[in-house]
């Protein structure tokens, strides 16, 4: 018996002495999933409810999801909280998610596509991306809700997938994992030089594409997300003031847009506005590309 307890007290130093703690502890994962990107999508008639193709979409967008989900599970996860991020938010149904992730759902939040994201997670992955707004080669390049031309965040021009970097970079978790388009693939690299990148299709422009097999597609998210999620390490956090200037498509939204306080007219389409951190950044950017409505 005495023999038994030392064995097993002495495998047990063992694992605190040499297994690092995270590996331990397992992971935190946060995964924002939009729908633009998604494998097999590749028309208007499937991005929005009412819409012909709307219901086998949303079907594809949950099966990219859990080819993430099960990749961040074999990476070490033991915590997976998914954020549905497409338009109303509330594409995924429960019932077709792998049932070991947690589901954010509608578009009423702070942080849009980034509810629920703090710094106890481990590791952020983005699925269904998409390029940023008059991306020259972009399947349904946008930003936001569509009214924004431009957006800049310190100087950089960004899409959905930067800004939404920029809010991960504020707690210090990494974006290790970036999947859509090859043009969304292209622009997560320069937010987040080493991310691991799954082109899922290539466009041809803003409407045509090329799309990849289903099952390789979800393969590859599978494997990218399990590589991104076991090799990720937190960074320090980055805080500081943020600079945004955002450029609208008409001159109406930003006359409505200096009823805040703070918020600059720079061009007469263009408002510029300083925040002390990147979440109050983040919320108020999100207001006015999505709740303004001048009619």
């Amino acid at each position: 018996m005495r023999c038994s307890r030392a064995i097993v007290s002495f495998v047990f130093v063992l694992f605190v002495l040499f297994v690092p703690g995270e590996a331990r502890q397992g992971k935190r994962v946060f995964i924002s999933v939009d729908l633009e990107g998604i494998s097999g999508v590749n028309a208007d008639d499937q991005t929005a409810a009412g819409q012909p193709e709307y219901a086998r979409a949303r079907k594809l967008m949950a099966e990219d999801a859990n080819a993430a989900i099960r990749g961040a599970f074999e990476g070490g996860a033991t915590d997976v909280l998914v954020n549905d991020s497409h338009g109303s938010q509330r594409n995924l149904l429960p019932e077709d998610l792998d049932p070991r992730a947690r589901l954010i759902s509608h578009s009423f939040k702070r942080h849009g596509m980034m509810e629920g994201l703090d710094d106890s997670f481990d590791a952020v992955i983005f699925v269904g991306y998409h390029a940023k707004a008059d991306a020259p080669r972009g399947l349904f390049a946008h930003t936001g809700s569509g009214v924004v031309r431009d957006l800049q965040i310190n100087g950089r021009s960004v899409g959905e997938g930067g800004m939404n970097a920029a809010l991960a970079v504020y707690y210090g978790v990494p974006v290790v994992t970036v999947s859509g388009d090859d043009g969304a693939i292209a622009e997560g690299k320069e937010s987040v030089p080493g991310v691991r990148g799954v082109a899922v299709k290539r466009a041809i422009n803003t409407r045509a594409v090329e799309l990849k097999p289903l099952a390789a597609a979800r393969r590859e998210i599978q494997e990218g997300v399990r590589e991104g999620v076991a090799g990720a390490r937190k960074t320090a956090p980055q805080r500081g003031p943020v600079k945004v200037q955002l450029q609208y498509r008409n001159f109406t939204f930003p006359e409505v847009a200096t009823a805040f306080r703070e918020i600059e007219l720079v061009a007469p389409d263009t408002v510029a506005f300083t925040r002390d951190s990147m979440p109050e950044a983040y919320r108020l950017i999100r207001v006015l590309y999505r709740f303004i409505n001048p009619d």
